[in-house]
């Protein structure tokens, strides 16, 4: 079950990452990226995997040692759960750094692998985007300045 699960909740995920990645243009898919939902089945995996395990879940998270986080993340249910959280959240971010992109003009092509990093290293990718993001080469849309009359 705890394979199946694990599985899933990438499956769950990869479409909203193609979108954003091959087709960020695409009408379509800022209405679909735009809802925060779409990180909800990936969440709600890590809902059904860690509500059983509360009693062992919460003093390993709530008073963490590498020992103790090694040893949960080591079994089949830990790793499963450990997935699901780096899914879901990464997901998340990712669709924050996309929406923030297309906001401020950030070309596709220079997103796509950032997103791309941001899926395979969570907070190496985020770290990336803010370093992209505070370059001073992207203006809002609504940031144009109006063109002298002559």
């Amino acid at each position: 079950m705890y394979q199946a699960m694990f599985n899933l909740v990438f499956y769950l995920a990869a479409p909203f990452w193609l979108l954003m990645i091959v087709a960020p243009t695409w009408g379509w898919t800022r209405r679909i990226v735009g809802s925060p939902l779409i990180a909800l089945p990936a969440a709600a995996i890590y809902v059904i995997l860690a509500v059983p395990l509360l009693g062992e879940l919460l003093p390993a998270v709530a008073n963490p040692t590498p020992d103790g986080v090694a040893e949960l993340l080591s079994t089949d249910v830990g790793g499963a759960l450990g997935w699901a959280h780096f899914i879901a959240f990464d997901l998340f971010v990712g669709r924050w750094e996309y929406l923030d992109a297309r906001e401020r003009g950030v070309h596709p092509l220079v997103m796509a692998p950032v997103l791309v990093l941001t899926i395979l290293l969570g907070p190496l990718g985020f770290v990336v985007y803010l370093g992209v993001r505070a370059l001073p080469l992207w203006r809002k849309p609504d940031d144009a300045s109006p063109t002298p009359v002559a």
